[in-house]
């Protein structure tokens, strides 16, 4: 493995833990700022949304610097944005911590999926990004549990400025471990525009909004879901964020692995069972040890979705993937804001803690209608461009009286 992914995937443990700490501190934070729960969850719909916008803005700008280094001025703005969060005396301000910190997030991840694809043979690119989505999948095994445990017991401010300790490491290994490589020469804007006239780069990033967007539906309210109807302590959210950490990694290193060999495949079997495991968990979360399973399922199937869909996008924008590749980051997080917005409003309405799933079930279940749609497209596709096969020469009269 080039230490190169490594670094990348330090840089990547960084971002996943404030992407994901804040869900199992909505409760503290909400009580401090003395708003509601779904109120609260707006730092989750809005640090998603800064990342669909940051995304193509921040990889826009990257174009005049050397990759290497606009991977390190991302980390410098993700550690501004923490410490701003940390020291925020009112909601707003906090909220406008987690808007910058998360400008960084959509081009560090859609830049390092191309440094970590270039650093490998083709047909070992998923695989490579899915190295580096490590680091964000184990975030969620210790950088969020810890988190959470800190910021119960020492406070959520606490939290967030260990946080930003964690993007100065981030930074120092980008700066230590990946390779300086020259300015990319002739890249132009309308260039990388031109990959989103392509359907298939469009569907990919549609299955990539409704796929994940449909495992923040249930995640972004784990807290409240589990004190509130399955019975749990406060206490316990840390080790069930732990078996939902432990389900990425696996979901994540088992969708790059099968992501070289049977692309959509993967997606269909990952999108349909998300789908339907979403919708037992309106069930399963009344009950302790049901509840536990489905979020370790959730994790793994949602996860599994991550480099299938990421190395679409980069096959099918080939010719200008970088923008694309941050674009598809950015399209994660729309759906992350979509899904925590729709489950905020359904709580809201007094559907209860578990109406999100539901929602995250028509998400995914949506996600899987295209992934069939680009599926068929695609063998369309390949059977008009393929060659006709040309009929045997009939026997001339010479030949025929010969016999």
């Amino acid at each position: 493995m080039p230490l190169a992914l490594l670094a990348l995937a330090i840089g990547a443990f960084g971002i996943g833990t404030t992407e994901f700490v804040i869900m199992g501190l909505l409760p503290e934070v909400a009580a401090d700022f003395q708003v509601s729960i779904p109120t609260a969850g707006f730092l989750v719909t809005g640090y998603a949304l800064g990342v669909v916008l940051g995304a193509p803005l921040m990889t826009v700008l990257g174009t005049r610097v050397t990759r290497k280094r606009m991977l390190m001025l991302l980390m410098g703005l993700f550690i501004v944005g923490n410490v701003v969060s940390a020291l925020a005396p009112v909601f707003e301000v906090m909220l406008v911590g987690r808007v910058v910190a998360s400008l960084a997030h959509g081009a560090f991840f859609g830049i390092g999926s191309v440094v970590a694809a270039d650093l490998v043979a083709p047909e070992k690119k998923a695989g490579a990004i899915a190295m580096m989505f490590t680091g964000l999948t184990v975030a969620n095994v210790v950088g969020v549990p810890l988190g959470t445990y800190i910021g119960q017991s020492a406070g959520w401010r606490i939290t967030f400025f260990v946080v930003a300790g964690l993007g100065v490491l981030g930074l120092l290994g980008v700066a230590k471990l990946v390779p300086e490589q020259p300015k990319p020469e002739g890249v132009r804007i309308r260039h990388e525009l031109a990959a989103f006239r392509n359907v298939q780069v469009l569907l990919a990033m549609a299955m990539t909004v409704l796929g994940f967007g449909g495992v923040f539906a249930a995640i972004t309210y784990i807290t409240p879901m589990m004190t509130g109807t399955a019975g749990y302590a406060p206490s316990s959210v840390t080790w069930l964020l732990v078996l939902f950490g432990l389900g990425m990694v696996g979901g994540n290193l088992l969708g790059g692995r099968f992501a070289d060999r049977h692309l959509m495949p993967m997606l269909y079997v990952s999108l349909g069972a998300l789908a339907a495991v979403l919708a037992l968990f309106t069930l399963t979360a009344h009950d302790k040890i049901a509840a536990a399973v489905t979020i370790v399922l959730i994790g793994g199937l949602g996860f599994a979705t991550v480099p299938p869909l990421q190395k679409r996008v980069l096959d099918q924008a080939a010719g200008a993937p970088t923008l694309a590749s941050a674009v598809n980051i950015g399209a994660f997080n729309l759906g992350n804001a979509l899904a925590a917005w729709l489950g905020g409003m359904v709580i809201a309405a007094g559907f209860g803690y578990t109406a999100p799933n539901w929602v995250g079930a028509a998400l995914a279940a949506s996600a899987l209608l295209l992934a069939l749609l680009s599926g068929a497209l695609e063998r369309r596709t390949a059977d008009r461009d393929r060659p006709a096969v040309e009929p045997a020469p009939e026997p001339t009269a010479v030949a025929a009286g010969r016999r």
